[in-house]
C-alpha cells in the first residue's frame, strides 16, 4: 500500500491520487519501479517559491540543475542537493520544494548530464553504467562549481551552507563536508560508506574522515542490505579517532535502504519523519539556518 504522508507532515492536494498512482497502489505498490524513477512521488507546491531549472559553468560546459527557494528578497540559508543514482527527477525536485518551503535555497545540479539520464531509465544496470561514469574527480568540480554559483546569488548568504544527498548522494555528502570548508554541515541519508562492487569509486568517505571539515548526520536503514552495521560501526570509530566531534550516525533498526524516498516500496514513513525533523534541527544546530 502507498502512504501519502510526508516527512514533514502532507501539503495541500497531497491526497489527491492521480489515476496512474491509484493503479500502482492497487496492484500493491510501487515494486515495479522499486530501482527507477518511474513511480510519480507527492508533488510540493510552488506556493510562495520561486523554483525551476537553472544551468551554471564548470570547467568544461555548462551544467543544468533544479532550483526551489523562498520567493521575494532576502538572503537565505542554502542546501546543495545531491541525488539519488536516478539523477535529477520528481522526487528530488520535491525535496529541493520541501527545504524551500523550509526557508532554504536549494540546488540539485545534474552531476550526469555528460553521461546520459537516468531519471528516464527503469533498468539498473543501463543506470549503473551512466553512474560510474561520474567520476569523483569530476563531481568534485562540479561541486566547486555549484557552491560558486550559489555563492554569487543575491538570494544565497553564502555563510550559511550546508549539504544533503540520498544513496549515491548520501555518499557524495561525506565527501563534501570531507572537501569544502566553507559547507557548516551535512545530511547524508543512507550514503555508502566503501567502495562496492555496484558503483565502485576511487574515494570513499571512510578514506578522508581526517579531513572532515563540518559535521554530518548520518541516517541509516538497520535492514539496508547494501550498508553493512559494521561500516557504519566503522565510520563511528573513525570519527572518534580522528577526534571529529559534531557528527552523528541514526540507524533505524526496521528501515530499508531508501526509507525516505515516498515514491518507493522502501519508504518508511515513521524513520522518515523523523529523520527529516533531525535533519532540520541538525542544520539549525550548525548554523544553517
Amino acid at each position: 500500500m502507498v502512504t501519502l504522508t510526508r516527512p514533514h507532515g502532507n501539503w495541500v492536494g497531497d491526497l489527491d491520487i492521480s489515476r496512474r498512482r491509484l493503479a500502482l497502489a492497487l496492484a500493491g505498490g510501487y515494486a515495479v519501479a522499486a530501482f527507477s524513477a518511474e513511480a510519480a512521488p507527492i508533488h510540493t507546491g510552488e506556493q510562495g517559491l520561486t523554483a525551476g531549472a537553472v544551468e551554471f559553468p564548470t570547467a568544461d560546459r555548462k551544467i543544468p540543475g533544479y532550483l526551489a527557494r523562498p520567493a521575494g528578497q532576502g538572503r537565505h540559508a542554502t542546501v546543495l542537493v545531491y541525488s539519488e543514482i536516478f539523477g535529477i527527477h520528481e522526487w528530488v525536485k520535491d525535496i529541493c520544494r520541501r527545504l524551500a518551503h523550509a526557508g532554504y535555497v536549494a540546488l540539485a545540479p545534474d552531476f550526469f548530464v555528460r553521461h546520459g539520464d537516468p531519471s528516464k531509465l527503469t533498468d539498473f544496470n543501463a543506470i549503473r553504467q551512466i553512474v560510474v561514469q561520474a567520476t569523483d574527480p569530476q563531481v568534485t568540480a562540479d561541486t566547486a562549481a555549484a557552491l560558486k554559483f550559489l555563492k554569487a546569488q543575491a538570494f544565497v548568504d553564502p555563510a550559511r551552507l550546508g549539504v544533503v544527498g540520498f544513496c549515491w548522494g548520501g555518499s557524495k555528502v561525506w565527501l563534501a563536508a570531507e572537501r569544502f570548508a566553507e559547507l557548516k554541515a551535512g545530511a547524508a541519508w543512507y550514503g555508502p560508506l566503501k567502495a562496492n562492487a555496484r558503483l565502485p569509486s576511487a574515494v570513499a568517505p571512510l578514506q578522508l574522515v581526517k579531513d572532515l571539515h563540518a559535521p554530518v548526520l548520518g541516517l541509516y536503514g538497520g535492514k539496508d542490505q547494501g550498508i553493512p552495521a559494521a561500516d557504519i560501526e566503522e565510520m563511528r570509530a573513525a570519527l572518534k579517532a580522528a577526534g571529529k566531534t559534531g557528527s552523528e550516525i541514526v540507524v533505524y533498526p526496521e528501515a530499508q535502504h531508501g526509507f525516505l524516498a515516498d515514491y518507493r516500496p522502501s519508504y518508511d514513513a515513521a524513520a522518515s519523519q523523523d529523520g527529516w525533523k533531525r535533519m532540520l534541527a541538525f542544520f539549525a544546530a550548525h548554523g544553517v539556518k
